[in-house]
């Protein structure tokens, strides 16, 4: 064969392969899609990330009623850099055979420039978002429910019903209680107004114990915020807990579940809730998720000195 067709077929072969491959790849700059799929009985689950924000000086600030000492230490025996580390965020889709429910959304891209990617990576999962059938809340802070809306407002999942905790709602939609709450988070009173005004008419309020559908219930976790909520998920002999922000990073504050996180609204309910609810998860081997747990963020708890460790779910290719 001729050096000039040798190089004719090399150049026809190698062209449509290179032009497949997408423009990150090529220049090794992007991870690829971040979703991660596993199954609860009959029940597919989909942990998708919305990116991470960058937590600054975790040694000062983050943990309220612990010494900056003994929080460097444990973050120093978890290898986290103590000058700052990532916090992800990362959203849960459960597809019920029914119905596909999506619990919280994301920061929309709105917050900080290191999250934003919920949407491009639901769609790699093949997820459409104007075809989540519901979306429920585990709670209220701007980056669980920034993802509902865009920039200018207009909702982002057409034709979704939002399912909100009655005690968060009761909490946040009543202006009288900004006084009661931290300064820090008197803002959560107006993300609340803006974010879920486009949903009014498909807006529901749920009780602690409600089922949300057959093998999906809430379960109460107040103390990250007034009406703070899991989710149960259980199918034979099966389960599952969506636990939103039970814990923040789980190497700190399930370490040690009496520190109180600086965003915790009632401190020593968190703390309480936290106990009560990784305790069960570790007694009944459920499997639980955690918002800003490393992705993919599900795995299993056991029992640690006074406290837990997270037990990473083993990485499989078969769902």
């Amino acid at each position: 064969m001729s050096l000039q067709r040798r190089s004719l077929l090399t150049t026809t072969v190698a062209a449509p392969l290179l032009s497949s491959w997408p423009a990150g790849a090529q220049q090794a700059q992007a991870q690829a899609p971040g979703f991660y799929r596993f199954r609860v009985g009959r029940f597919l689950v989909t942990t998708i990330t919305d990116g991470q924000a960058m937590r600054a000086n975790p040694t000062r600030g983050m943990v309220v009623n612990a010494e900056p000492a003994a929080v460097e230490q444990v973050l120093k025996d978890a290898l986290i850099p103590v000058t700052g580390f990532n916090n992800p965020f990362v959203v849960t889709i459960v597809e019920t055979g029914q119905d596909t429910f999506m619990f919280d959304t994301g920061t929309g891209g709105q917050l900080n420039d290191t999250a934003g990617l919920l949407q491009q990576n639901m769609r790699a999962a093949g997820f459409d978002p104007g075809r989540i059938d519901k979306v429920a809340i585990t709670h209220f802070h701007a980056d669980h429910i920034t993802g509902l809306t865009t920039r200018e407002d207009q909702p982002v999942f057409a034709k979704a019903e939002v399912l909100v905790p009655e005690a968060e709602w009761a909490w946040w939609t009543d202006e009288g209680n900004a006084t009661r709450t931290p300064e820090m988070q008197r803002g959560t009173f107006g993300v609340v107004r803006r974010r879920f005004a486009p949903y009014k008419s498909r807006l529901h309020q749920i009780k602690d114990g409600a089922e949300l559908a057959p093998g999906i219930r809430a379960v109460a976790a107040y103390g990250h915020t007034p009406g703070h909520t899991a989710f149960h998920i259980s199918d034979g002999d099966q389960q599952l807990f969506i636990m939103g922000d039970c814990a923040n990073r789980p190497e700190v504050f399930l370490r040690y579940p009496d520190w109180h996180f600086v965003f915790d609204v009632d401190g020593p309910m968190a703390s309480a809730t936290r106990k009560r609810l990784f305790g069960r998860a570790a007694d009944e081997r459920a499997r639980v998720i955690g918002y800003h747990f490393p992705f993919p963020a599900n795995g299993y708890i056991a029992r640690w000195s006074e406290g837990f460790r997270f037990v990473p779910a083993d990485w499989s290719s078969a769902i």
